[in-house]
């Protein structure tokens, strides 16, 4: 049985946007319902005007004012937490989620692309901000200065991997 808490669920209009995050490109997915039809937008990777863009056009595209509210997620992973820290910062509601946590239908074999991961991140984005607060985990972001403290930790760990696989390397020769 879901958990839903009734007061979270408003009659404000907003915007819901996940993040498909890459090396090269974003995959930007918008709705504005559980039901809504969605719309999908790539720009380049750590592109901020582009995001900022495409989340106005979002809004015009659905009819939205412009001061609707933007809810965002996207899975935590190799680029961190600075896009959370940059969002928020804009004025946008977001969520950084565990990936391990997103529910998954395990009996069956599926297609796994970016396109739709988005879809199902955006709507489960909607359950949650609907109330069910078991559709995933949110992952509590650390402050700036407690991620730059784990740097030097994630550079050795590099400098080892490239050691270990460069003296691997020359022992097959």
């Amino acid at each position: 049985m879901p958990t839903t808490l009734p007061h979270s669920t408003t009659a404000a209009p907003a915007l819901y946007m996940a993040l498909e995050l890459s090396a090269d490109e974003w995959l930007l997915t918008f709705a504005t319902g559980p039901g809504s039809a969605h719309r999908r937008v790539k720009v380049a990777a750590r592109d901020a005007a582009a995001v900022l863009a495409a989340v106005a056009r979002a809004k015009a595209r659905f009819g939205l004012p412009a001061e609707a509210a933007v809810r965002s997620c996207y899975e935590a992973g190799r680029d961190g937490f600075w896009v959370h820290r940059w969002l928020t910062a804009q004025g946008l509601t977001n969520l950084v989620v565990d990936p391990a946590s997103i529910e998954v239908n395990r009996r069956a074999r599926r297609a796994k692309t970016d396109r739709l991961d988005g879809s199902g991140l955006v709507r489960q984005l909607c359950r949650w901000y609907g109330g069910e607060r078991d559709v995933w985990k949110v992952v509590s972001v650390p402050p700036a200065e407690a991620e730059d403290l784990r740097q030097p930790v994630r550079e050795r760990l590099e400098l080892v991997e490239e050691r270990t696989r460069l003296v691997n390397r020359m022992r097959k020769s």
